[in-house]
């Protein structure tokens, strides 16, 4: 177990690595960020700052020294460069490496007993082709690594346009997707301790727009409360099978047959920010909990009914309305110019 006044390192200065270094100092730890930009949002809120590049060995060999346990806020890091800092690295790098290529991840999560979408792997138009006979049309094609937030992403209706949508993509690895009929989306927050144990959060409906979170929602509905048990004993092997220590998501489609693995995030997730409010420990505190030995705390809630919205581009604005509304709570993440597609902030509602 780390001791209080511990200084915790956060790999990225994101909003997540923000909400996790607030969530360290009422548990009395003192938060390290890593980053490549000048100021990255996390290091308003944070002790220390070291500014080098993801890549940088000496730099990241320097401020894991500087630091009792190391984390990371997002999934499209560098792998190799972690192996020399692995003995403070929670999660480890298998979460890593599992995370960031999705042929990797869909056979991870078969081997685990999950259950994605039928796919196939693509390194060329042939196989797209061939994926096109398999699976049949439409098909959603995913590049293989550093796609988010509905990035990387484009459908073939029709097998003339294999070429062109394999262009579109940058000619580059991907993986073709059948194309499924869904009710709803929704999400398995969990967190898992060093000593194995496991803490669920509440799933939420989650509802996108291009490709982005625009809200999460509880309660989530009837079909979705119907298959989380299921969703859950998924996540659960997942988390256990990668020996992940932290949280973890899975991002799960609810369909008339049971739940389908969409993708794993081996790290806090927008889908779980409202239990800030909504949780008797919040998912960044539970991050925090987990990485450093304590006890996993309680994922009780704290109102029936809960709304998180992100904020997005220009939506920003509307900070001097939301600020006034009483029974908003709202969180601005202290980014620089506001962009279409960009999160800004969110703002969550109980009751």
């Amino acid at each position: 177990m780390i001791a209080p006044g511990a200084t915790i390192g956060i790999i990225g200065g994101g909003q997540l690595g923000r909400m996790l270094a607030l969530a360290a100092a009422p548990l009395g730890f003192k938060v390290h960020v890593f980053d490549p930009h000048a100021s990255p949002c996390a290091a308003d809120v944070a002790a220390s700052f070291t500014r080098a590049a993801f890549d940088d060995v000496v730099a990241l060999e320097r401020f894991a020294s500087a630091c009792d346990v190391v984390t990371y806020e997002f999934e499209n890091l560098p792998v190799g460069p972690l192996a020399n800092i692995a003995d403070k690295l929670r999660p480890g790098t298998a979460s890593l490496a599992i995370a960031q290529d999705r042929c990797a991840e869909k056979s991870f999560v078969e081997e685990a007993g999950g259950r994605p979408a039928s796919w196939r792997k693509v390194d060329g138009p042939a196989d797209i082709a061939a994926a096109v006979e398999a699976l049949g049309l439409p098909l959603v094609l995913k590049t293989r690594r550093d796609g988010y937030d509905g990035k990387g992403q484009a459908w073939l209706r029709s097998a003339d346009d294999v070429e062109r949508v394999w262009q579109e993509l940058g000619g580059r690895p991907l993986v073709a997707e059948k194309a499924i009929d869904f009710e709803a989306e929704f999400s398995v927050v969990l967190a898992r301790g060093e000593d194995g144990a496991l803490a669920f959060f509440e799933s939420t409906r989650n509802i996108h727009e291009d490709g982005i979170l625009r809200r999460s929602e509880l309660p989530a509905g009837a079909l979705i409360e119907a298959q989380v048990a299921e969703a859950r004993r998924q996540a659960g092997a997942i988390a256990e099978r990668l020996c992940h220590i932290g949280v973890l998501t899975v991002e799960f489609f609810a369909c008339a047959d049971g739940p389908l693995v969409n993708e794993i995030a081996p790290r806090v997730h927008n889908s779980g920010h409202w239990t800030i409010e909504g949780a008797a420990t919040s998912q960044f505190a539970q991050h925090i909990r987990a990485i450093t030995g304590l006890p996993l705390g309680s994922t009780a809630l704290r109102a029936t009914r809960v709304t998180m919205d992100n904020l997005i581009g220009d939506e920003i604005d509307r900070w001097p309305e939301l600020a006034a509304d009483l029974d908003a709570a709202l969180h601005l993440y202290g980014k620089g110019a506001a962009r279409p597609g960009r999160k800004m902030g969110h703002v969550t509602r109980l009751g």
